[in-house]
């Protein structure tokens, strides 16, 4: 089978590649060694966390059937391997569409649980993990586990943004929302400043089950600030069958150099705030355009060139938003760098049932660069630093270089987490980070 790689193409692949029944044998004869598997959903993940450079990947698209689905109830059940893409086509006749989607719908169902994706609702509908009742989990002693939505079920609460690394999922029951259409009556609103961003920011995560910001990381002077508020709901009368997710257009190849440079995208960042300040008032569009505007370009990740890209995405308390955007932003431009999607959105008060979960209250910054070796490392590592120094986290899914402190700082539960890990799943993720972290302090104990 082909090597797997992550989507931001600065990690190497993985050459070992197992289909899910040899892994399913392996597993099932506890004959798997340790650290040598972890699920590969479709490969979104921008980092390392997908990875498993010392092992193997298993590749869970074979496992793509859905296995039932109750209109009366809004529940389906599907293999883990089954895209979200395909999920929408089938329950939109139904008037269904899943409560949750990123931003893109080109992510397996597994790989929505194991990293409790969120997407432009969160202040409604809290993570995807909040939506999942049931799911069958296969560990390394050979035990097949149907784990139902508890709080005492620690298996099961432990796998909600568990990374893959509490055993293989095969299946899961998701709790699906009901809605008039798929279309979406869209309000795109400008603001000309973060202050003013941040002032109606609340109110219309309040009125709007769908919320998002676009803002020019690149402007300056008077025009530093500037974005775009875009909300959306359901249209009553509108599209009720998906349509078409292939992608007709695409990047071929690979690009030798980066097309997304800064001079490009201070045009882009232009032309699109122009365009998009103009469309006044609500209206209604497609929602694949909504939700998944990049899914029609395929492989668009290329257009970084042969270094690949980083993605950085972090959260900070309600309370420090209004310095803590301002000073990332800032730290960017003044280390040279131009971030293709810049994304701001606020997160609510939903808590995720999981262990470890990246949403939470606050607000969620993400931007996109270009690797350019150790310029772009430094930049991210102070970006780490301001996020961290002001109290919030850094997302591990997407991520490709954090230091195990900064992971610790973000998430000082990870070792809940370690405690439940099925000892022959690993991540390249988790060995850089928790892994280390735990022999750095065993080392300690030792030496002292």
């Amino acid at each position: 089978m082909t090597a797997r790689r992550s989507f931001g193409l600065i990690n190497p692949a993985v050459p070992k590649v197992l289909d899910p029944g040899a892994s399913i044998a392996l597993l099932k004869t506890g004959t798997a060694e340790a650290g040598s598997l972890l699920g590969y959903g479709n490969g979104r993940s921008y980092g390392d966390s997908c990875l498993n450079g010392q092992g193997a990947v298993v590749d869970m698209r074979p496992m793509n059937r859905i296995l039932a689905f109750d209109p009366v109830a809004g529940m389906i059940e599907a293999e883990a391997g089954v895209l979200l893409s395909e999920i929408i086509a089938y329950i939109a006749p139904h008037g269904f569409f899943p409560a949750v989607v990123p931003g893109t719908q080109f992510v397996t169902l597994g790989g929505a649980i194991a990293n409790d994706i969120h997407g432009k609702n969160h202040h409604r509908r809290g993570t995807f993990g909040c939506h999942v009742e049931a799911l069958t989990l296969l560990t390394s002693d050979g035990r097949i586990h149907r784990l139902k939505r508890c709080s005492k079920c620690r298996l099961f609460v432990a796998t909600i943004g568990g990374m893959g690394l509490t055993g293989l999922i095969l299946s899961a029951t998701v709790r699906l929302m009901r809605v008039p259409s798929l279309d979406i009556e869209e309000e795109i609103t400008p603001f000309r400043g973060f202050d003013e961003y941040f002032d109606v920011a609340e109110a219309a995560d309040d009125a709007n089950e769908y919320a998002v910001a676009w803002t020019d990381q690149l402007a300056i002077g008077r025009r530093e600030g500037r974005g775009l508020l875009i909300t959306g709901n359901h249209a009553e009368f509108g599209a009720r069958k998906a349509s078409d997710a292939r992608r007709w257009l695409g990047v071929p190849f690979g690009m030798p150099v980066c097309l997304l440079n800064r001079p490009f995208l201070k045009l882009f960042n232009s032309a699109y705030w122009c365009t998009k300040s103009k469309a006044l008032g609500k209206h209604k569009t497609a929602y694949q355009g909504f939700f998944f505007p990049l899914d029609g370009v395929a492989d668009w990740n290329r257009l970084y060139g042969p270094k690949g890209l980083y993605q950085h995405q972090s959260v900070f308390p309600n309370g420090e938003a209004r310095k803590t955007v301002p000073a990332l932003l800032a730290a960017a431009r003044e280390a040279g760098h131009a971030s293709f999607l810049t994304v701001l959105k606020r997160f609510g008060g939903v808590a995720s049932p999981g262990l470890i979960s990246f949403p939470r209250s606050g607000y969620t910054l993400t931007l996109d660069f270009p690797n350019r070796g150790a310029d772009t490392l430094a930049l991210l590592e102070r970006l780490d630093r301001i996020t961290v120094e002001f109290g919030g986290a850094v997302n591990p899914y997407k991520d490709a270089r954090m230091a195990p402190e900064v992971f610790a700082a973000s998430f000082p539960t990870w070792r809940d987490l370690e405690m439940h890990r099925d000892p022959a799943f690993l991540s390249d993720f988790w060995r850089r980070t928790a892994i280390r972290l735990s022999t750095e302090a065993g080392s300690g104990l030792a030496a002292e």
